[in-house]
């Protein structure tokens, strides 16, 4: 048996408004949802392909919870981009917070930047040919 990273799991406040920032702004696609009232809470799962060969990114809301505290425990999430400059100006003209303007890394010259999604967690932009 081999072993294979499958997701990431964020808890978010809005699951139809963090759904819409990684659709809209960073061109994922919302592969399955699935709604469990029993348990009180909704899964999306969010991607660039299926889940069978590619890692996901699953967002849960939990009913009536609407902002979590992140902690100090939790780093990033890192999205790989062509040209870091014009991503930032794409997220800042749909109103997202960058936390890190795009330039090269400290000690390096990979170029990166940092942006809020709508729950607070920060998401690393790493520039890729």
């Amino acid at each position: 048996m081999s072993y294979r990273y499958l997701h990431t799991m964020l808890r978010v406040g809005d699951l139809d408004r963090s759904v819409k920032f990684y659709t809209d702004l960073f061109g994922m696609q919302e592969l399955r949802r699935r709604d469990v009232p029993d348990g009180k809470y909704t899964l999306s799962f969010l991607g660039y392909g299926d889940e069978a060969n590619h890692t996901v990114l699953e967002l849960t809301y939990n009913y009536g919870v609407d902002k979590y505290d992140i902690g100090t425990a939790f780093g990033h999430l890192a999205i790989g981009v062509p040209d870091v400059a014009a991503t930032c100006a794409k997220l800042r003209a749909a109103g997202a917070r960058i936390t890190r303007e795009p330039g090269p890394v400290k000690f390096g010259s990979t170029i990166i930047a940092f942006v809020e999604d709508p729950d607070g967690y920060k998401i690393e932009l790493i520039q890729r040919a």
